[in-house]
Formats: C-alpha cells, sequence, structure tokens
C-alpha cells in the first residue's frame, strides 16, 4: 500500500494553493472562525479536558501534552498570558513558516480557544524576524479578525475579551527556548531562564503564562469540532494526531507532509519523499532537527512515534525535520557544519555552552581540513561529558536550556556511527603529515 498524508492542519492551505492565507477564503472555505461558537458553548475546563482527552503533545519539540501544561497554570491567579512561539530557528525546519504564510487564521483562531481555554485576556505570537511574508499575511490575518469582531472586546457576545500582538524577533535561535522567548518579549536579551520556577506559575512580567508552538494552536480548532476521541484515535500509544515532518536533504520531493504518526521513516522519507535520488543509498538521516541524535538505514523501518524515538532509538522527533544524506556525505563535514551554528548561537549565559561550543567547532574543523590526531574523536567526548555529563543519560545537561546539550548529539553520533571509519581517516592524516615532515627534512 502507497503511503498517504493524513491532512488536517495542511489540508486546506493543499487544497486552496492561490488564496488560502486570505480572511475571504479561510471563511468561506475552510469554516475559519466557525469552531469560536463551538468553544464558547464549552467552559474554559472543558476545553482543557477535551484537549487532554486528545492527548495532544506540544509540536514544538519538547513534546510535553498540551492540555497538561495548560491545566499548570495556578488557579485564582490573574493576569495570565498566551505567548505563541513562531519562532522555529532549528536548521532544516520549515513546517511552522509554511502555516503562518498559508493559513494564518486557522492559528489565530487556535490562538482565540486557546486563551479562552486558560482565561487569558492578552496573547502573543513571537515571530521569526526572517518570515518577511509570513509576518505580513498573519498581521493581514490579525487585522481581519479584530475588524470582524473575533478580537477585541465582547467576542461573539461571548463577554471574552482578547487582545493579540504580533511580535516580531530578531533572528536569534535561542528565543526558541520559551523562556528565551520571554525574555526576549521583554526588551531583554534572548537568554533562557532558570527553572523553577516554570512559565506556567512566574512567566511573562512574572505572571502565569503558557506557551505553545504554531503547529500546536493550529490544531486546537480541529480538536474542538471534531472531540478529543477522535483525535486520539489517531496516531499510535501516546503519540496520537498527525504532524507536519519537513523532509529535506538528499530526497527526490523535499517539503512538508503531514502524517499520521506511527508511519514508519521508510514510509514517509521513501515513500511520500521519493528517497534518495540518482540511484544512491543513505548513508544516515537526521530524524528530529539538527539537535537530534542521528540514524542509519537499518532504522528505517521505526515508527514515528516520539516515545520510541527515546527510548528504543536514543534520539527525539524533536522539531519534526528529518534531514537525509546520501552515501557521497562525509559526516565529519556534517558535524562541524552542525558545530559552527551551535557555536555561533550560543546566548553565552552557560559556561560550559558558552565555551564548549566554540572548542567542539574548532576540533571538528581541524579534523575536517586533514590537520586532526586519532585521539581528537575522543578528546571531544572528554570535554563534552563537561556539558552532558554521561552523553547518552536523557535530560542530563549543565546548561541552563538544551543548547548545550544539542552541541554535543552530532559528536556522540559520529562516535556511535562512524568511529571507525574517522579514527583511521585521523590516522592517515596523521601519518600523512608526518611523512611531509620527514621528506622535507
Amino acid at each position: 500500500m502507497t503511503a498517504q498524508e493524513t491532512r488536517i492542519v495542511s489540508k486546506f492551505l493543499r487544497e486552496r494553493t492561490e488564496d488560502s492565507w486570505t480572511y475571504e477564503a479561510a471563511r468561506a472555505y475552510n469554516g475559519a472562525y466557525t469552531r469560536l461558537e463551538q468553544a464558547f458553548a464549552m467552559t474554559p475546563d472543558q476545553i482543557v479536558e477535551e484537549v487532554q482527552k486528545s492527548g495532544l503533545r506540544g509540536r514544538g519539540g519538547a513534546g510535553f501534552g498540551t492540555g497538561q501544561k495548560w491545566s499548570f497554570l495556578p488557579k485564582g491567579v490573574f493576569p495570565r498570558y498566551l505567548c505563541v512561539n513562531g519562532d522555529e530557528g532549528e536548521p532544516c525546519t520549515f513546517k511552522d513558516h509554511m502555516l503562518v504564510e498559508r493559513d494564518p487564521h486557522q492559528i489565530v483562531e487556535g490562538i482565540i480557544i486557546t486563551a479562552y481555554a486558560i482565561q487569558a485576556n492578552h496573547a502573543f505570537i513571537y515571530l521569526r524576524g526572517e518570515f518577511a511574508l509570513g509576518a505580513e499575511r498573519l498581521q493581514q490575518a490579525i487585522d481581519d479578525a479584530y475588524r470582524n469582531g473575533f478580537l477585541g472586546k465582547n467576542i461573539g457576545g461571548s463577554g471574552f475579551d482578547l487582545e493579540l500582538v504580533l511580535h516580531r524577533g530578531a533572528g536569534c535561535y535561542i528565543a526558541g527556548d520559551e523562556t528565551g522567548l520571554l525574555s526576549s518579549l521583554e526588551g531583554e536579551r534572548a537568554m533562557p531562564r532558570i527553572k523553577p520556577p516554570f512559565p506556567a506559575a512566574q512567566g511573562l512580567y512574572a505572571a502565569p503564562t503558557v506557551v505553545n508552538n504554531i503547529e500546536t494552536m493550529s490544531t486546537i480548532p480541529h480538536i474542538i469540532a471534531n472531540g478529543g476521541e477522535w483525535y486520539a484515535g489517531l496516531g499510535v500509544g501516546k503519540s496520537t494526531g498527525t504532524r507536519l515532518f519537513s523532509v529535506s536533504g538528499h530526497v527526490e520531493r523535499p517539503g512538508n507532509y503531514e502524517i499520521e504518526l506511527g508511519m514508519t521513516f521508510r514510509e514517509l522519507i521513501e515513500g511520500l519523499a521519493g528517497g534518495v535520488p540518482g540511484g544512491k543509498r543513505m548513508k544516515f538521516f537526521i530524524p528530529g532537527g539538527a539537535s537530534a541524535p542521528w540514524l542509519l538505514p537499518e532504522h528505517l523501518d521505526s515508527p514515528l512515534d516520539m516515545d520510541y524515538a527515546g527510548a528504543e532509538l536514543r534520539t527525539m522527533l524533536g522539531s519534526g525535520a528529518i534531514t537525509v544524506f546520501d552515501e557521497d556525505t562525509d559526516p565529519l563535514l556534517v558535524s562541524w557544519r552542525l558545530a559552527k551554528f551551535y557555536a555561533h548561537e550560543s546566548c553565552g549565559k552557560c559556561t560550559p555552552c558558552r565555551e564548549g561550543s566554540s572548542w567542539i567547532e574548532k576540533v571538528l574543523h581541524r579534523m575536517v581540513k586533514g590537520q586532526g590526531r586519532p585521539e581528537d574523536l575522543d578528546l571531544l567526548l572528554s570535554f563534552g561529558s563537561s556539558i552532558v555529563p554521561g552523553l547518552n543519560a536523557p535530560f542530563a545537561q549543565t546548561t541552563i536550556c538544551a543548547l548545550g546539550p544539542s552541541t554535543m548529539s552530532h559528536v556522540v553520533s559520529l562516535d556511535r556511527w562512524f568511529r571507525d571509519e574517522i579514527v583511521e581517516r585521523l590516522t592517515r592524516d596523521a601519518d600523512r603529515r608526518r611523512s611531509l615532515q620527514v621528506t622535507s627534512a
């Protein structure tokens, strides 16, 4: 059977490629804002319960239960805020970018329902600064929602008020961390905060705050329309529903694919994305954004299941970006390029990340340039343990946010899958240099 997409959040934008982002098209053909009537007929607690029943987990990377996160807000403490994370700075991840540009009214409707559920009267969308067209269309969607009475005072006669602000970031990867995002919204440098206190207790302006991802918000109207049990019936295990995966690299048909969780990597990469072009073989792939440890072709028949990826494969589905590399790819070069990215994006707050990321990049650079030593891989693992104690231990880190461990995930992958190949190469480079020294002498 041919692999197929299960389009929920991406259905309308695929069907109306010419005008899906407009208010007129969204209202006429996608029922935009009709789910609000259903939501306002429910109590906030009933909406939270329905989302919990759906099993929806955050689509930003951490995979935490959405309804559970909402339930952590302290009772009776106001004001409270909703912040929507549209920073999407993870390399090779472009799903939220598509949703923002092609179906902004779905996002706005999800935000209104979520704000009502958590009783927040102010919401913010933190959007990556480079998303110029997306910002333009999203702001237009917000303006249209105000103009037609879906934002502002007494929405739809419900007695619920909501002010929604679009805030554009300045191209900082660390603002993708929820606490870094909150710092940036407050006008400070985007630096992560120590937790606890968690944002649900003390977030934006030290008030209770929920931070959710763009794709998460896009899913909420469909759960309200069809029910939590319907959504929970999709997917596998505790990985319910669908997810958008950004597939790129050495594949015939790169792009965003919305699939029911539980589909195998092979069905997605070889079936939907067409596999590796030119008759070449796959060497490895990154299953969940640049932060995720790598996998090999032998893992292609594993399910796209958030829990299975962590427990069985020792990686993660993360931001939903799958990057494929063919047999001609130099894994050492890929590792160095990732190290260069993380060294550049480190905010500098935590010493292990600030110092370690730049040292990792320097050592990998000399290895790539033929100046490495056979013991360099062990050297990387040695001082990398100062950032991630035990390296393979889940959630063990010496930094406030996950950028620190991300600087080592690709190094661990080199050691795990390509150690012999790399040590042999480094030994060969060292022998060549010694030979040249003897010849020159």
